[in-house]
């Protein structure tokens, strides 16, 4: 087992990975809301509990090395909420801060998808229970 590897043998899941796919996901949980906050308080707030919350309620059962979510979900779905993560983090990237931050904000979120694709090949062969 490499020295990236979690203790699992869920295709896709290292550390680096999962770093790469929580600094994304971080990212989204704070520049969205922080972007639309201007705007409105609800639709901020409303925007990280939809961000935070949709993966922490749906996942593909098998995929989490902690252990499944309350709802599973076919493997599309975790990969859709992931890609709505990505993009949620690019959006507000460029919304909110200078071409020195939303360009390499963008240029990890090109990269996740490439890291992620062990994973989502696991992903797209299971099945829901």
């Amino acid at each position: 087992m490499s020295s990236h590897a979690i203790a699992t043998k869920k295709p896709g899941h290292t550390y680096v990975r999962g770093g790469l796919r929580f600094a994304t996901e971080l990212i989204a949980w704070v520049a969205v809301p922080w972007a639309l906050w201007p705007h409105s308080a609800l639709l901020a707030i409303g925007a990280d509990v939809l961000l935070i919350g949709l993966p922490a309620v749906f996942s593909t059962p098998g995929d989490r090395p902690g252990g499944d979510s309350p709802v599973a979900v076919p493997g599309i779905v975790t990969i859709l909420l992931l890609l709505l993560q990505l993009a949620a983090a690019t959006v507000a990237a460029w919304a909110l801060w200078p071409t020195w931050i939303a360009a390499p904000v963008t240029l990890l979120c090109l990269i996740v998808p490439f890291t992620e694709l062990p994973r989502w090949r696991s992903l797209l062969g299971t099945r829901t229970r």
